[in-house]
């Protein structure tokens, strides 16, 4: 599909993405010897959405994209419609948000790999749950940097190989999140619909395994970056995961479309299903009045799904929505200053929803882990009942007090 028909893809739709970052070392040699194409190049695209660019369209294209590109139908008017200039409020609003999701995500994901770590015998669900807290940690360690970069302005103080790993560690958590909450509800759904073969899939070591797998998946969707200069020197500012130059791919609209529909359409559609599965399952047991012995342990399999699909929703629906309204709108008209302005407002937010997911990972684990949730309360409910206690202590002094002042003014 060509963009003929008008639209135009400002560059910050795809800045600091694996399809903008790598098309100018990797995406066209793919593309040019046919490895990398289809459904696989899709699953790419959308795998990296960084939207914190400061630049629109530059006339640098890659020179291999010069037969595949037309250029005609993408007007450069940087001049006229700047919105590469982060404002203060923005800058703030960044670092406090990264700064509130590095003290909850780093606590909450350890405290999880401690308490699930001292089991003798871990659980297909404790494998994945654990795996899910690596994963989460990747991505803490990458914030001190952003939170750098935003207090500085947008200025990446450090060395571009630095920047390629915070980068890694940034899409590592993605890919491995969407994949490892999928898992989780497999998991789930053949422990309750399938439980009399439930120990041939959910014993350790097939755990084990499907974990391997899912790190190779993410691995071979994000060690690219490893590669690629991610760094570039803007006026006196070196950015950091915010290219400025972008090749007009003329299938991107399918190309986007297509890796929306395998990176996060295909994990929510199998959650769903084993949600409606398992819902299904516990209403015929209860309409058959079956031994009731399992059947919380039933109804907390669909409780832990019905969290990891509200999770991943709230955390990674409103990107991909945001991206699939927009390239169909690029497809009928060109878009207008104000939209694109719109638009790289609304990707800042969706981008934060993102990120969100390592802080909402815990709540998941409190809920899927028996052992984790007995310690968090065992450390954690004694101060919050002292808490409590004391201010209703301090009230009633309060109000005590008050009263005794009533008594001598009579």
């Amino acid at each position: 599909m060509a963009l003929s028909v008008g639209g135009r893809y400002p560059e910050f739709l795809l800045e600091g993405t694996y399809l903008e970052a790598s098309f100018h070392h990797f995406f066209w040699v793919t593309l040019e010897s046919k490895r990398l194409t289809g459904p696989s190049t899709a699953g790419f695209l959308v795998s990296f959405p960084w939207v914190f660019e400061q630049n629109f369209f530059s006339d640098d294209l890659h020179p291999m994209a010069s037969s595949l590109v037309n250029t005609s139908n993408f007007p450069l008017n940087d001049s006229l419609c700047s919105i590469h200039q982060p404002s203060l409020a923005t800058r703030v609003v960044l670092s406090v948000f990264y700064m509130v999701l590095l003290v909850i995500g780093a606590f909450g994901n350890i405290f999880a790999i401690y308490i699930t770590s001292q089991k003798k015998k871990m659980n297909s669900t404790d494998l994945y749950l654990i795996n899910l807290a690596v994963s989460d940690v990747l991505f803490t360690l990458a914030l001190p940097g952003r939170i750098t970069y935003y207090i500085l302005d947008f200025n990446w103080p450090f060395s571009d190989w630095f920047c390629r790993m915070t980068a890694f560690m940034f899409y590592m958590n993605t890919y491995g999140s969407v994949y490892l909450m999928t898992c989780i509800s497999i998991d789930r759904y053949i422990a309750v619909v399938h439980a009399n073969q439930s120990h041939k899939f959910r014993h350790a070591g097939w755990a084990k395994n499907i974990s391997v797998v899912v790190w190779g998946l993410a691995s071979l969707q994000t060690i690219p970056l490893l590669f690629l200069p991610l760094t570039k020197k803007i006026g006196d500012k070196l950015s950091c995961m915010e290219y400025t130059s972008v090749e007009r791919i003329l299938s991107l609209p399918l190309l986007l479309l297509g890796g929306c529909a395998l990176g996060f359409f295909g994990p929510v559609g199998i959650m769903l299903f084993c949600y409606v599965k398992i819902t299904l399952k516990l209403c015929r047991i209860a309409q058959e009045n079956s031994v009731r012995s399992k059947k919380g342990h039933r109804k907390k399999a669909c409780l832990v799904i019905l969290l990891v699909l509200m999770a991943v929703i709230i955390c990674f629906s409103p990107y991909h929505f945001n991206i699939i309204q927009f390239v169909i709108k690029g497809l009928l008209y060109q878009s207008t200053c104000t939209e694109q302005k719109a638009f790289k407002v609304s990707l800042q937010v969706t981008v934060c929803f993102m990120n969100m997911n390592c802080c909402i990972d815990p709540i998941i684990y409190f809920f899927a882990s028996q052992a984790y949730k007995k310690q968090f309360l065992r450390i954690f409910k004694p101060r919050i009942s002292a808490s409590f206690s004391s201010t209703g202590k301090t009230s009633s002094e309060t109000n005590s007090n008050n009263q005794e002042g009533d008594s001598v003014l009579a």
